[in-house]
């Protein structure tokens, strides 16, 4: 792929490959600008969930604008392979970013505020992207977090976030989901997305609190060697104190991370944007 023009973009390197999806960096020949291109992987082409999946993240993230969010610029198609055309972030992941150590006091409350009011721009548009961690976090080299994959992004009533249910954007939808998973990374789900529940904003402020205990500590919450131990620790168990693993942290940080990562989502915080504000 290094080297062809695809449309109006010219290839210039791979930057990532997972799953669902191969990453290229190249450059928009018309308006002379960087952009990521992420194509679906080939054996995937076919695939009606993988599909679904793409169209998805592509829909998702280009209804929302903030710069705390991939912005998603186009979508199309080569070979009959389906891409998707986004701002080119020059940054790390919040994985790469925290490498297993504390972050500064300082860094840990900007960059979370900064993804917790980008989850509220989102919940207020009816989306929960339910797959937040730190691998889905870009921190770029002037410290902006930015929020990218909505592949499993769940679409619910607009409004149920806060916003005005009397607005335009208050009329519900139907979820879209891909019925039979369960969607999402085990160490970085809510009890209620492992146990299958209907979901709501709420499951995106846990896995928030689990990126805000690693920021603090430099290690996960929940960790264990298979998933079916994480899984069981997430439905049964509490982290270690945050101030046992780093006595720095200040008490009432603590507090805001125990209370985002309640296991009953009622005394969770009930908004993205109370987050922010505590």
């Amino acid at each position: 792929m290094i080297g062809q023009t695809i449309s109006h973009y010219r290839i210039e390197e791979k930057l990532g490959a997972g799953g669902m999806g191969v990453v290229y960096k190249a450059q928009d020949v018309r308006l002379d600008r960087a952009v990521a291109l992420k194509f679906l992987p080939e054996n995937l082409a076919n695939d009606s969930l993988a599909l679904e999946r793409f169209r998805r993240e592509a829909h998702a993230a280009s209804a929302l604008n903030h710069p705390g969010i991939c912005t998603v610029y186009d979508i199309g198609e080569r070979d009959g392979r389906p891409f998707i055309t986004m701002e080119f972030i020059d940054g790390a992941t919040l994985r790469n970013y925290v490498n297993r150590k504390p972050l500064a006091l300082e860094e840990i409350l900007d960059l979370g505020i900064q993804i917790a009011d980008a989850l509220d721009v989102a919940h207020a548009m009816g989306i929960i992207h339910r797959d937040i961690k730190p691998a889905n976090i870009f921190v770029t080299k002037r410290g902006q977090a930015k929020v990218l994959d909505f592949g499993l992004a769940k679409l619910v009533p607009k409004g149920v976030a806060g916003g005005d249910a009397d607005s335009p954007y208050g009329q519900p939808q139907e979820p879209a989901s891909i019925v039979g998973l369960i969607s999402g990374t085990p160490s970085y789900m809510s009890p209620e997305q492992i146990r299958g529940d209907d979901l709501d904003p709420r499951t995106d402020i846990f896995s928030l609190g689990l990126l805000l205990y690693e920021m603090s500590t430099g290690r996960q919450a929940f960790g264990g060697a298979t998933g079916g131990v994480i899984i069981e620790a997430i439905l049964t168990r509490p982290p270690a104190p945050v101030r046992s693993v780093n006595p720095g942290i200040p008490p009432r940080l603590e507090e805001i991370i125990d209370k985002s990562l309640s296991k009953d989502r009622d005394q969770r915080y009930q908004s993205a944007a109370d987050l922010c504000a505590d």
